[in-house]
């Protein structure tokens, strides 16, 4: 489907800039298009799209960031850690002391 789209603005921007028709031609084009992107049946179209990146921006973000993290401990040699939540620091726990010898 987005080939179709790419090959007929592809013909389309070929049209315009080949022709010798001139203005009214282009003005005829321009009208064209545009009763077509604003007609409802796509305006729905392109609001079902917006509502779908919109949904899905936080998941692609978090995939992206992931990968980053990856990325970087595979470069920098150390291991990948998880995406934890935040959380206050875990208690240190100390070293026990030796037993006294007699």
């Amino acid at each position: 489907m987005k080939g179709k789209i790419l090959l007929l603005v592809g013909v389309g921007i070929g049209y315009v800039l080949g022709t010798r028709a001139g203005r009214e031609k282009y003005d005829e084009m321009k009208a064209a298009a545009q009763r077509l992107w604003n007609d409802p049946r796509v305006q729905r179209q392109v609001n079902q799209a917006e509502d779908f990146v919109k949904d899905k921006a936080p998941e692609v973000a978090e995939f992206l960031a992931d990968g980053a993290k990856k990325v970087v401990s595979q470069v920098s040699g150390s291991k990948p850690s998880a995406s934890k939540p935040a959380s206050k620091p875990a208690a240190r726990k100390t070293p026990a002391k030796p037993a006294a010898s007699h």
